[in-house]
């Protein structure tokens, strides 16, 4: 066990986090508070209500009649609002991803999703398929902003993926599925979809399996603050998500550009981790 994980009054009980080792994921109940929540909320719909687009993280289309274009997800919006730094480098998160990794953590990335009544979900996928995170892989932090469900698509994810190398996506039904990449669940590691209530927080590896189905309610929104981090140890990364990376003290961080060309070869037009 390492000095980080030996600490007293760690965030995981033993039991929990066995289970973490089993599955690849654990749920942080109630680790934000219902004020904290309604905060980003309001914050993120005064965004939208502005209906302008904010060039390299808010793609707004008014012309467009997909819901999504519309509502888009907002893409490193830590570097729009100081609130969202604040959000990106928060203490308690920094405890969980210290225990789960078992060493200090860096910072990769941000994005926020509104997915309102009508929007479609996101297939199922790894996301270290795309941060390429060498060596180990990223861990996602990914804040239920409202409750969130199988009905009004909720992520479901694969327990027991996380032990399962990066696979080269198929295509994606892009009438149930925003992105067209699609990870098939393997036999054995059918997917598990949870109930989120707002504030709670799930943490994933980057080889776990992922993804949601569309919003099939009538008036309810599922909104979502995700943050990605990586172990401090490693040393390469996509060369996309270097600009946006920073350690828990708020200092830029550098790391090489990941040279390995994913499981889908680096010549693949399948293959996104440089965008």
């Amino acid at each position: 066990m390492t000095s980080v994980q030996s600490e007293r009054a760690l965030p995981l009980s033993d039991e929990e986090f066995r289970a973490w080792e089993a599955d690849g994921y654990h749920v942080a109940r109630g680790l934000f508070s219902a004020e904290e929540v309604g905060a980003i909320r309001d914050r993120f719909d005064r965004l939208a209500e502005r209906r302008e687009p904010i060039e390299g993280h808010w793609a707004y289309d008014p012309e467009a009649t997909d819901v999504l274009g519309r509502y888009p997800r907002v893409m490193h919006p830590h570097e729009l609002d100081p609130a969202n730094v604040d959000l990106y480098l928060d203490r308690r998160v920094q405890r969980v991803l210290r225990q789960l990794m078992g060493e200090e953590v860096i910072g990769c990335q941000t994005m926020f999703y509104f997915k309102p009544p009508g929007a479609r979900g996101q297939a199922f996928h790894q996301d270290n398929y795309y941060l390429l995170v060498q060596p180990y892989t990223c861990i996602a932090a990914w804040l239920a902003v409202d409750r969130s469900y199988p009905e009004n698509g909720g992520l479901q994810v694969c327990p027991g993926t996380h032990t399962m190398d990066l696979a080269c996506p198929e295509d994606a039904d892009l009438s149930t599925s925003f992105v067209d990449d699609y990870v098939a669940p393997p036999p054995g590691h059918e997917p598990v979809g949870l109930d989120l209530a707002p504030g709670d927080m799930l943490f994933f590896t980057g080889s776990v399996i992922h993804g949601s189905g569309p919003n099939a309610t009538e008036n309810e929104w599922r909104r979502s603050f995700i943050s990605h981090y990586m172990p401090v140890s490693a040393t390469h990364i996509g060369g996309w998500y270097l600009p946006h990376m920073m350690d828990f003290d708020g200092n830029p961080v550098t790391k090489e550009t990941t040279a390995w060309g994913g499981p889908c070869g680096e010549e693949s037009p399948r293959f996104r981790g440089f965008h």
